[in-house]
């Protein structure tokens, strides 16, 4: 299921009408042409934007060229009003960058200017509320700008992913996790759809997918998966029941969006009901695009696809769970890695991270905190099977999220890290994780902030992306660990 956006992207040049035109058009098509040898594939339109004429002529070009995304290049000043109504008239992401000057040997006639005409585009911008992406530096040559475009592509395949992504619920957010509760007014904010559902409605279709001619099928894929000795083959049917179930209902409930996010109800009533613990079926959903998250965390399954947007990757959620202890640290980390004990923390969840991001001895286990809850004492584990367990693979990581919270304000986090080839001697989904200076982004951000214990994990750094699409989304509250000599608002100078 191909359930992120594909980037077709854009180019147009705007000139201003005093300046000559080829210093627009003749740097249109050395970008065009750097971007090319670099593997990106770009529409280069050939309408030059001088006026409001020719912005809605440019727009209809690269609209029916297919176009989703849009670079808008400043050849020179430009013309501040039409290159602006581009990007309010053009139903996609859109970046501006400018070309630097050529040479210092044709200044005169050659001088484009459009140093100083991106300052006046931004400010034409920010006078018609109009979102855009700008990069870090975004004045540069072809090459240069070529790159840029490059950094753009996963920020507006994020843009266009949530503008057609529907996310789909099971169950009312459990009692116990108030913390996964949040206003959905900052998903219509953004323009994500939910359609919430009872745990009943689940039930009913999972029953009605019972002897579904498609389940031998996926068994054998499931064994496949997990090589032998990794499973339990009584528990395999049922879970391929499941997984079918769900990508049957995200296939008839999308309605009017092309993309798809589950946040399910996982406990306590599931496992007794279903038969099993569907934490292995969600990590197969995660591992081909769909983001499934637990404990129906809609901000986690948003944060979630978010990060499959923008790496192309598989990701997981975890809780933000335990400490590690100091004789752990000192036997495996002190010493070999730079980091302090609290710049580390285990990252856990029942089961729901991807197979391919987990150590080669993961296998499908049982819950062991819902075996004591749910199973009878001393009984063996029944329908608490279904975990994927084992430790989650040396990996760089980018743990993020982005949250409505309480007041109903949208606000994010990212930190970069790494998980530690380090043994956790522990039971579920898990991985000893290290970023730098993590105890005191702990507690000036994620306690100070009133975040929830479940985070998002990209398994790559991908902080400069993940930052681009936040601010293209509007959230005025980007935290990030901040390195020792920065103290946050909060922090005791005095300490």
């Amino acid at each position: 299921m191909q359930n992120i956006p594909v980037v077709k992207l854009g180019l147009i040049a705007v000139s201003r009408d005093c300046f000559i035109i080829f210093l627009s058009e003749r740097p249109r098509a050395a970008v065009a042409a750097a971007c090319e040898a670099k593997g990106l594939h770009i529409y280069e339109a050939k309408t030059t934007v001088e006026n409001e004429k020719d912005m809605l002529a440019a727009v209809d070009e690269v609209k029916a060229a297919g176009c989703n995304a849009l670079c808008v290049f400043l050849g020179n000043f430009g013309p501040e009003t039409p290159e602006t109504l581009i990007a309010q008239r053009f139903d996609g992401p859109v970046m501006f960058a400018a070309a630097a000057e050529e040479t210092g040997k044709d200044l005169i006639n050659g001088r484009g200017d459009a140093y100083c005409g991106m300052l006046n585009c931004s400010y034409n911008l920010g006078m018609r509320h109009i979102p855009a992406y700008i990069p870090e530096y975004p004045v540069g040559t072809a090459e240069e700008v070529a790159d840029m475009i490059a950094d753009f592509i996963p920020v507006a395949r994020t843009v266009i992913g949530l503008k057609g992504l529907k996310i789909i619920t099971f169950g009312p957010r459990p009692q116990d996790f108030f913390a996964c509760n949040a206003p959905i007014k900052g998903l219509y904010e953004l323009g994500v759809e939910i359609e919430e559902n009872s745990e009943l409605d689940l039930l009913v279709s999972y029953k009605e997918h019972a002897g579904d001619a498609r389940i031998p099928e996926v068994v054998e894929d499931m064994k496949r998966e997990m090589g032998e000795g990794k499973y339990y083959g009584d528990l395999l049917e049922r879970m391929a029941q499941f997984e079918l179930t769900l990508l049957d209902w995200a296939e008839n409930h999308k309605g009017a969006r092309q993309y798809v996010a589950f946040a399910d109800k996982c406990w306590p009533a599931f496992p007794s009901q279903f038969g099993f613990e569907p934490c292995y079926v969600n990590s197969r959903l995660v591992s081909r695009g769909i983001p499934v998250s637990c404990e129906v965390d809609i901000y986690g399954a948003l944060s979630e696809y978010i990060g499959m947007c923008v790496t192309g990757d598989a990701v997981t959620l975890l809780d933000i769970n335990n400490s590690v202890p100091k004789d752990l640290y000192e036997e495996d980390i002190a010493g070999r890695y730079d980091y302090k004990l609290t710049d580390t923390f285990m990252g856990f969840h029942c089961g729901n991270t991807p197979s391919c991001k987990m150590c080669a001895d993961r296998a499908i286990k049982y819950q062991l905190i819902q075996h004591r809850l749910l199973e009878p004492a001393g009984s063996d584990p029944d329908f608490t099977r279904g975990t994927l367990e084992g430790d989650i693979a040396a990996s760089d990581i980018t743990f993020y999220r982005l949250q409505c919270d309480a007041q109903g304000v949208l606000r994010s986090y990212i930190a970069e890290g790494e998980v530690l080839p380090v043994a956790t001697r522990s039971f579920g989904g898990i991985g000893i994780f290290a970023i730098q200076e993590m105890g005191r982004f702990y507690r000036h951000v994620l306690v100070e902030k009133g975040y929830p214990h479940h985070g998002a994990v990209a398994f790559r750094h991908c902080g400069k992306a993940l930052f681009s699409v936040m601010r293209y989304l509007g959230i005025r509250d980007i935290a990030y660990n901040q390195p020792a000599g920065l103290p946050y608002k909060t922090e005791n100078p005095f300490a």
